[in-house]
């Protein structure tokens, strides 16, 4: 593994800038498919460090391709950059200050994440050029994840059907190479319409939206018990008619999220809550419209790739924190509560404020599921994905918190993504020199597709677009 420590040392070099990206897409806070300046700033430092970008690409106006070096093999490094609404949040505080009442924050990391896929992509370019080595390094750029599912969307316009292998990386609390598998989701809106009228002197001849909603949303609540019990169902009510309790609601409007392990048991759920909105419509007169707003795919599980990213983390050790920083994470870790703590799936971590192992490799991790959903699913479909994870975070934190923001502009998080970076770097020269690893790769993709192949999820209609 002659290449780690000319990889450690180039990202190190590239270190202040790599921060001050990060810290700034921080403080952008910018939610699904309007990252603007998120997604401008990660092009201008590709640019500056050689690549040729594609704005604009797959119909997004935030997503972008960056690349450099030409023919095979192709190897991506795919990035997310956009934050969560109502998560704003001060760096570095143990107590709930927001900056701004009721903005954005980072709650997933994804400031972290696009910058270290982009460390990743920088260190091997220069690598590469270093030493002569052929093929083409992509940095995707990959806005709305969060609710948007924009790989998806990519992954629709063809955008990774030439990839030979894919890295990515997710903050988290652990130090990790990703072996699970994730839930496929249909994210729908119902929109109700119905006819206003006095509440009070003639709600006889009102029909109201709002009633129609929570009858389906009372619908969908008994329907919960029929359906497979790794399925999830979540929704919010989006549109509630107004604030007049005197006025017949005419317009209502509620958001689903449906997931399951496949998106075939996605699609009959679907259908299902379908058929309750309807009988909602038909029980207050109201009529419904059905608008498909995204969609993702299952996570595809790689050993292969597993196995040597597994083997680089392990040489590369992990992230070192000071006292000072691990004070900081205890102060922080306080503001959790005991069930949080005790969530912790590694328990040889359960108790400390930071982790200080890499999760063994272990064959019984992988049949399980995230419980979440990604759109890295579609990805994973079409070309050899592999993931891992550092520890960003305080153990015990959920993702989609104000800790998570707190912590995503301090030297910890900085630390945490800048190995993730050499990583996946050091991953992704192993794979790229020893070209049949590329092979036995694809060689497990296509056997566990078996005769299945990827149709995404999201018709051709739907277009992507911000919350609505």
């Amino acid at each position: 593994m002659h290449y780690l420590p000319e990889i450690s040392q180039i990202i190190e070099e590239k270190r202040n800038l790599l921060i001050t990206a990060s810290d700034k897409i921080w403080e952008y806070a910018e939610t699904r498919f309007e990252e603007f300046q998120s997604s401008e700033l990660l092009c201008t430092t590709l640019e500056q460090e050689g690549f040729t970008v594609e704005r604009g690409v797959g119909g997004i106006e935030t997503a972008f391709i960056g690349s450099f070096g030409s023919g095979k093999p192709v190897v991506a490094f795919l990035g997310e950059f956009d934050a969560l609404s109502g998560l704003s949040q001060r760096a570095g505080s143990a107590d709930r200050i927001p900056v701004v009442n009721g903005g954005n924050g980072h709650g997933c990391g994804h400031n972290l994440l696009g910058t270290g896929a982009l460390a990743a992509a920088i260190a091997l370019r220069y690598y590469m050029e270093q030493h002569q080595i052929p093929g083409t390094i992509r940095y995707y750029g990959c806005p709305g994840e969060e609710g948007g599912s924009g790989k998806t969307f990519m992954a629709r316009e063809g955008l990774f059907n030439d990839i030979d292998f894919c890295l990515t990386w997710h903050p988290g609390y652990a130090n990790e190479v990703t072996t699970g598998t994730s839930l496929a989701n249909y994210q729908v809106y119902y929109k109700f319409r119905g006819v206003s009228s006095h509440a009070a002197s003639s709600p006889h001849l009102g029909r109201s939206a709002l009633d129609a909603v929570e009858l389906m949303n009372i619908g969908v609540n008994y329907l919960r018990e029929h359906i497979i019990p790794e399925a999830r169902v979540h929704y919010a009510i989006t549109n509630a008619g107004g604030s007049s309790p005197n006025v017949v609601q005419a317009e209502a409007s509620v958001l689903y999220l449906i997931r399951a392990p496949r998106i075939a048991q996605v699609d009959e759920i679907y259908q299902r809550v379908c058929n309750i909105a309807r009988g909602a419509a038909l029980m207050t007169e109201t009529q419904v419209e059905i608008v498909f707003d995204k969609a993702c795919s299952n996570l595809v599980p790689n050993h292969t790739l597993e196995k040597i990213a597994h083997k680089n983390f392990t040489a590369l050790g992990i992230p070192e924190y000071n006292d000072e920083e691990k004070a900081l994470a205890e102060s922080i870790q306080a503001s959790l509560s005991e069930e949080e703590k005790n969530s912790v799936r590694d328990r040889a971590i359960k108790g400390k404020a930071l982790s200080d192992r890499i999760r063994p490799l272990e064959a019984d991790f992988v049949p399980k599921s995230m419980g979440g959903s990604t759109d890295v699913g579609d990805v994973s479909w079409i070309t050899p994905t592999v993931q891992c994870s550092t520890s960003c975070w305080v153990v015990g934190t959920p993702a989609h918190t104000w800790q998570v923001v707190s912590i995503g502009a301090t030297s910890i998080a900085h630390k945490a993504m800048l190995h993730a970076g050499k990583v996946m770097a050091a991953t992704a020269v192993e794979v790229i020199e020893n070209p049949h690893i590329i092979e036995e790769a694809r060689a497990e993709l296509q056997e566990y597709l078996s005769d299945d192949a990827y149709v995404c999820p999201i018709p051709a209609g739907v277009k992507p677009s911000a919350a609505r």
